[in-house]
């Protein structure tokens, strides 16, 4: 929540570090274990601080919003337990609580005033009208939030504490000249490649494989062969395209009668700019209609009693909060003045502008109209399919004879993955994940009941057939199980040449030398800095990781694109001019900065340790929804 709404964090040096510190908030990362037993209720405790069972839901929540937020996409449950989402939050919020308790412990504490001072200048927090912070919203806010005052009160503590802290390191900080040097001449390094590339063509073919060779390469890899489970299933749609394909042309008479119960709602209807004077007594009452007559300006008029004038701009007869004084309001002319006996007590009113209202015609919403009683006939027409499917399959009829009766086509699909993929490797498009996650879940002959598909729609599915997860035969994946041996083995040779080469110039052989006894040419790339290097990307990640890393006149061995390169970096050139003393100034708040997020990095893990948050992993995944985790032997897994 505080995420969205709190807008005081605005340094540098805080938002550098609240992104480190800010667990809840932004990701957590540090893994410490807590030890003992937790007490009562509590998921988490550390030190005085404690977080429950449904404190800990509610951080559960909000971080699972976060992530489907940023993944554009929900998380199904499935997906959170495989990801450990509950040991996620339940390891970022005792790390966070860990810190707020040494905040707390070394003596940072905001003061009363500033923690009333940053909330009452939030502006989730503002009345809308008065522009204001206001009680009610504020707990309006927090209510819908998850959050009660004293909760919050003490997350904004526990942030600004962090954020003081945050600052006060930051204001001594200064990364050393030495830093900025080492990162200038990291930076201004050159070096002189020299390589030779060992291609497919630089070693001889090798022989077809045998059978046998290619039944021993199947069993080396049968976890990347394998074929995963498929499934043959028959697949009843009851979907609003089909059903609207057959629908009858909208009935007049209907369509009339939809027009009369939205004319209202969909025409546009009179308003009026009113301005409403309270009058206490006829004396006030009869000086204020006076002055109104006369031109005068309503804002000094109402002044003028004592009292505030309430304005109504473009207002339609329901915006008037007087029902009465609406009522009378719209039955004036524009620039009329008149005193009227309100709900509320009397006033004087003066209508300044009437805008007439407009009433749509049946031909302006025939369109919006029709499509509207087509989608509720279609709906219609969907829900009655899905009866008569029923009816007919409750009645023996099996699947292919219920859809008949229901007026639907039932439809073979597969062999096909859980994933929807089919047995030539090709993605089934369009085919909705919903029906394979039901189709998954049944035996083999198992049916499904009518399932809600969303947008409308309705399916029910039959498994048919079973294909359990395989390896081919090789009479079915000869040619391609050929290709990848063929491969394996002109790599095989390739590297036993480059490890030949590569010897020869650990013994001291130069690199031209050993290029022309194995019929290959040396290429030299001089020059070539870290900067550059992205211009030469075609000799891979590895050959230039190998290049930057290397010593000079070191051999080494890396995977290119196009086969296999034996490099060695003849020379290290560095700069010490001009260039490289304004890069070392210029290098230090880079370097200041990422000196600060480690020492944030570490702050969280010397208080997650020093402090011995205590946390009840079950206790977590039970709060997350989740099932608990049963060991060999059947019994559910015990507090930690």
């Amino acid at each position: 929540m505080l995420a969205n709404i709190r807008n005081f964090a605005k340094s540098w040096p805080a938002r550098i570090l609240m992104a480190v510190l800010a667990v809840s908030f932004v990701g957590w990362g540090v893994n410490r274990g807590g030890a003992g037993v937790v007490a009562g209720d509590s998921v988490i405790k550390v030190g005085s601080r404690t977080i429950n069972t449904p404190e800990f839901r509610n951080e559960y929540d909000n971080y699972k919003k976060r992530l489907e937020q940023q993944q554009g996409q929900p998380i199904t449950v499935e997906q959170a337990q495989a990801g450990n989402l509950d040991a996620v939050v339940l390891n970022g919020v005792a790390t966070r609580e860990s810190l707020a308790e040494l905040m707390s412990r070394i003596g940072i504490k905001p003061g009363d005033k500033l923690i009333l001072d940053q909330i009452q200048k939030i502006p989730a927090f503002f009345d809308p009208i008065s522009g204001r912070f206001d009680k009610k919203t504020f707990q309006q806010r927090l209510g819908e939030n998850g959050m009660t005052p004293e909760r919050f009160d003490a997350v904004l503590r526990d942030e600004m504490a962090t954020q003081h802290w945050a600052v006060a390191v930051q204001n001594g900080l200064v990364a050393p000249r030495s830093y900025g040097a080492l990162a200038a001449v990291f930076a201004l390094e050159s070096r002189d490649l020299a390589y030779l590339t060992l291609g497919v063509n630089a070693v001889p073919k090798p022989a077809q494989p045998t059978d046998a060779q290619l039944q021993a390469f199947i069993n080396e890899n049968k976890a990347q062969l394998s074929l995963p489970e498929m499934r043959i299933l028959t697949v009843v749609p009851f979907t609003p395209q089909a059903a609207g394909a057959a629908t009858a042309p909208v009935d007049p008479a209907e369509l009339q009668k939809r027009y009369q119960f939205r004319k209202d709602t969909l025409s546009k209807p009179e308003t009026r700019t009113i301005v409403q004077i309270p009058a206490k007594d006829a004396a006030t009452a009869q000086k204020i209609t006076a002055a109104l007559r006369a031109g005068q300006p309503p804002e000094a008029v109402a002044k003028a009693a004592g009292v505030d004038a309430i304005a109504f701009q473009d207002r339609p007869l329901t915006a008037i909060s007087d029902r009465k004084v609406g009522e009378a309001a719209f039955k004036m002319q524009a620039g009329e003045v008149a005193t009227v006996q309100g709900d509320l007590g009397a006033a004087v009113v003066k209508v300044v502008s009437v805008v007439p209202g407009r009433e749509v015609t049946l031909e302006e919403a025939r369109p919006m109209l029709e499509a509207e009683i087509r989608k509720d006939l279609v709906a219609e027409k969907v829900y009655a399919q899905t009866q008569a499917y029923d009816d007919a399959h409750q009645g023996g009829a099996s699947l292919a004879e219920s859809a008949q009766k229901a007026g639907v086509t039932a439809t073979t699909v597969g062999p096909i993955t859980a994933q929807g993929v089919n047995d030539k490797g090709g993605q089934l498009q369009g085919f909705p994940p919903k029906i394979l996650e039901t189709a998954f879940a049944l035996p083999a002959g198992g049916e499904s009941e009518v399932t809600e598909l969303g947008d409308g729609a309705y399916f029910a599915v039959r498994v048919e057939r079973i294909v359990a997860a395989h390896v081919p035969p090789l009479a079915e994946i000869r040619p391609m199980v050929t290709q990848v041996f063929m491969q394996r083995e002109i790599v095989k040779a390739l590297e036993a040449k480059a490890d030949a080469i590569k010897a020869r110039l650990d013994k001291g052989e130069t690199l031209d030398a050993a290029a022309a006894a194995s019929g290959v040419s040396v290429s030299r790339l001089p020059g070539l800095t870290r900067q550059t290097a992205n211009a030469h990307q075609d000799l891979g990640r590895d050959v230039l990781g190998r290049t930057f890393a290397s010593k000079t006149g070191e051999a080494w061995i890396a995977r290119a694109p196009n086969g296999i390169v034996i490099g060695r970096v003849e020379n290290v050139h560095t700069d010490a001019g001009p260039t490289a003393a304004r890069l070392a100034d210029e290098n230090r708040g880079a370097l200041a900065q990422t000196i600060f997020r480690e020492m944030g990095e570490a702050a969280q893990l010397y208080a997650r340790t020093t402090m011995k948050a205590k946390v009840d992993a079950a206790r977590a995944r039970a709060a997350a929804g989740f099932e608990p985790v049963v060991d060999k032997k059947g019994a559910a897994e015990k507090k930690k």
